[in-house]
């Protein structure tokens, strides 16, 4: 019997004036659906995960379709800050709690390599983007203390991960910052979200990817011959899909332990009097919720967090113009001398789930469906995952790490 799916809505992700909406990003020419089509995969999103996916699936198929309800990076992707770090928001040592320390050593080393990759993707491809590479300072909060810092700092070598505890004589002597401790290590990276994305589809429509906007696709019918999308006013008929809806969840797919959330975020203009060091570096903290600081190549400081466990559009937007005072006042503390004068807020939807890791495999009892629910802040990162890994699903066969993000 055929398995039916139905995708919820149209949801309102982001809120305020994002920086990337300063940016002048080179148009990407998308397709309206006029016809009933048939193709071989047919990926639904091209936010920053179905652009990968878009990516990698057009190296071993002519026949792919992408399919959004939005421009191409204009849905959550628009409101990301970038920050490509492999760190994952939960601790090494607490994850070790919950799924053991091999899993957890698995997941962060598998976080790291598909750092690397991704970095080494981009510039393989010439993506202007932004890119630059970084090293993260993981500082000491309300939820981890320098003790704390200090055990999981241990964990991460003993993982195979360099990194390097600093006391907080050590913090305040090399970057001014009055906290107990902090984690530092190297190999992240940060980068505008909207140009990566349409980079990555942009070569893939060069191999024969076609790309679909607006597309309000209303529902899936599975079968083991292979999938039917109703996207409305026609019928798309596919061997394989692969869902990349990024925050608006599908109903009906099993995914426990996650949870839609709010987040806030804000830039100052260009040519920000900050620290130098900090264009070198992301910040962020162990703290509920948590501040985190990135720099862009064009000198503006953005800081984000305030995360809130609420999904309402209305409330990212009522809130706000308070939660940019309160990111400029911890950012200001944080960094005494700053003098922060905000060009832009915005806030969007976020994705947590229980162990901070995604999502990403075969739907149940869909035959020939996939997902990537890539929640966290590492999404970016995972969505690189996830294009590593879905060739081979998509072959009938389980790649490595399988089981670190099966459906659970």
């Amino acid at each position: 019997m055929p398995a039916f799916l139905e995708l919820g809505p149209r949801k309102n992700l982001r809120t305020g004036r994002s920086v990337w909406s300063a940016v002048k990003h080179a148009h990407l020419r998308a397709n309206r659906l006029e016809k009933d089509l048939k193709a071989d995969i047919v990926i639904i999103g091209a936010g920053i995960s179905g652009a990968f996916m878009a990516h990698a699936l057009s190296r071993i198929s002519d026949d792919v379709v992408v399919l959004d309800r939005r421009e191409p990076g204009l849905g959550s992707t628009h409101a990301s800050t970038a920050m490509l770090q492999f760190e994952i928001d939960t601790p090494l040592t607490e994850l070790a709690e919950q799924r053991s320390f091999s899993v957890s050593r698995r997941a962060w080393l598998r976080s790291w390599r598909a750092t690397q990759d991704l970095i080494r993707l981009v510039r393989r491809e010439k993506i202007a983007c932004g890119l630059g590479r970084r090293d993260t300072l993981y500082l000491a909060g309300n939820e981890m203390g320098a003790r704390g810092l200090e055990k999981e700092a241990r964990a991460r070598n003993r993982a195979g991960l360099d990194c390097e505890f600093l006391p907080g004589h050590q913090l305040r002597a090399r970057y001014g910052i009055d906290r107990t401790g902090a984690i530092l290590s190297s190999g992240a990276a940060a980068a505008d979200p909207v140009a990566l994305s349409r980079g990555l589809l942009r070569i893939a429509m060069r191999r024969g990817a076609r790309l679909y906007s607006p597309v309000d696709v209303k529902q899936v019918m599975a079968s083991a011959h292979g999938v039917v999308i109703d996207a409305g006013t026609h019928f798309i008929q596919a061997r394989r899909l692969v869902f990349c809806m990024g925050y608006e969840t599908v109903k009906g797919i099993p995914a426990r332990g996650v949870k839609i959330t709010s987040s806030w975020a804000a830039a100052t203009a260009p040519h920000a009097a900050y620290p130098a060091w900090l264009d070198r570096t992301l910040i962020w903290e162990a703290s509920k919720p948590y501040l985190y600081l990135r720099t862009t190549p064009d000198g503006r400081l953005i800081a984000g967090g305030e995360d809130a466990e609420l999904d309402s559009p209305s409330y990212r937007a009522d809130t706000l113009a308070r939660k940019a005072r309160r990111l400029k006042q911890k950012t200001e503390k944080l960094l005494p001398g700053l003098d922060i004068d905000w060009s832009h807020s915005w806030a969007g939807a976020f994705g947590e789930s229980r162990d901070g890791l995604p999502i990403i495999g075969p739907v149940p009892d869909m035959p020939n469906c996939h997902a990537v629910m890539g929640f966290g802040g590492n999404g970016t990162i995972y969505a690189m995952i996830a294009a590593q890994m879905m060739p081979t699903f998509l072959r009938g066969k389980h790649p490595v790490d399988a089981d670190l993000f099966a459906f659970r």
